[in-house]
């Protein structure tokens, strides 16, 4: 209940100039009165210990190939190639002598600790390391990042929108296996 509580007390007051009524009704839903209000509140101070530069330097990498991505999808949606960025299946190329990571081997392990199809909001996505096999995809001189952009194949599944090859042959029809599980 402690983090619930740091984490509303920053959250209403960090978003309370942009979206200043639905933050003055949520700071009041708990701090009730007529002399209490979100606005009045300064930015609680956050303790210098709870920043993590190691978890920092990862998200930013991991932002950095989202907006190389998002590019590619932008392009695509452009083309009229693709509607939605859950019709795309990018592949990600990490060139090893221009990587943001100092080896292969890291850039692995810290892209595949998270779902990238999430966070991308695509409906997969493939990393692999070295130079695309199509010369004219362009590598981010940046970053040493290509990525190559494919539709999604399937079906679309109901619940999540996702095109997977697995939709329709699970307990649920229409859905992708991670949905029928979630069903139940």
């Amino acid at each position: 209940r402690t983090v619930l509580d740091i984490i509303y007390a920053r959250l209403t007051t960090w978003l309370a100039p942009m979206l200043a009524f639905t933050m003055e009704d949520v700071w009041l839903e708990r701090n009730a009165g007529d002399d209490t209000s979100v606005h009045l509140q300064d930015f609680p101070e956050t303790p210098s210990d709870w920043l993590n530069a190691e978890l920092a330097e990862k998200w930013g990498k991991i932002r950095s190939v989202r907006r190389l991505v998002s590019g590619a999808l932008e392009y695509a949606r452009q083309e009229k190639i693709i509607g939605s960025s859950l019709e795309a299946y990018p592949i990600v190329y990490l060139i090893t002598e221009k990587s943001l990571w100092d080896t292969d081997e890291q850039a692995l392990n810290e892209l595949n600790s998270v779902d990238l199809a999430e966070i991308f909001i695509t409906s997969g996505i493939t990393l692999k390391v070295g130079r695309p096999e199509d010369v004219n995809i362009p590598i981010d001189p940046l970053s040493g990042i290509a990525v190559e952009f494919h539709k999604a194949e399937g079906e679309k599944c109901a619940r999540c929108w996702k095109i997977l090859p697995d939709v329709g042959s699970h307990k649920h029809a229409q859905t992708c296996g991670r949905c029928s599980d979630a069903l139940g």
